[in-house]
């Protein structure tokens, strides 16, 4: 994990650490599965997603964004979250590896927190978007 950095050494522009995941397993879909109560059988039962027209079972979107907020979190420190929403744009599959990147878009000081503003985008090995969306963090 990173060091979270400070509001003074951020400018807009700057690149959040990129984030390498992967590949994922069906051991990471039974577990997430497990924990977030999601036994929908698109996430486990092969014959029910291939009846579906789908290759393989499907990776849940929560998973993923669960996984790329950490990109968000090793920039600016556990807690400091304060606005986080993702779009979900492609399914995700056992074998993929995802990349969390981002970048801030605006710098700005409100409620007495000095706050960043920026983007993430979560793409698969084939350089594929799986996951776009925005976030605001606290900066120390």
């Amino acid at each position: 994990m990173a060091a979270a950095v400070g509001y003074d050494d951020v400018k807009v522009g700057d690149e959040l650490p990129r984030l390498v995941i992967g590949p994922l397993t069906r051991q990471d879909i039974v577990q997430y599965a497990g924990a977030a109560w999601d036994f929908s059988p698109l996430h486990y039962d092969q014959p029910f997603v291939e009846a579906a027209g789908l290759p393989n079972v499907v990776v849940m979107g929560m998973f993923t964004a669960g996984m790329a907020s950490r990109c968000i979190t090793d920039f600016a420190g556990a807690g400091q979250v304060r606005d986080y929403k993702v779009r979900f744009v492609a399914r995700l599959y056992p074998g993929d590896t995802i990349t969390c990147t981002g970048r801030v878009t605006r710098k700005f000081q409100a409620g007495g927190e000095r706050l960043v503003e920026g983007e993430l985008l979560v793409t698969n090995q084939k350089g594929e978007v799986a996951i776009s969306g925005s976030f605001r963090a606290a900066l120390g």
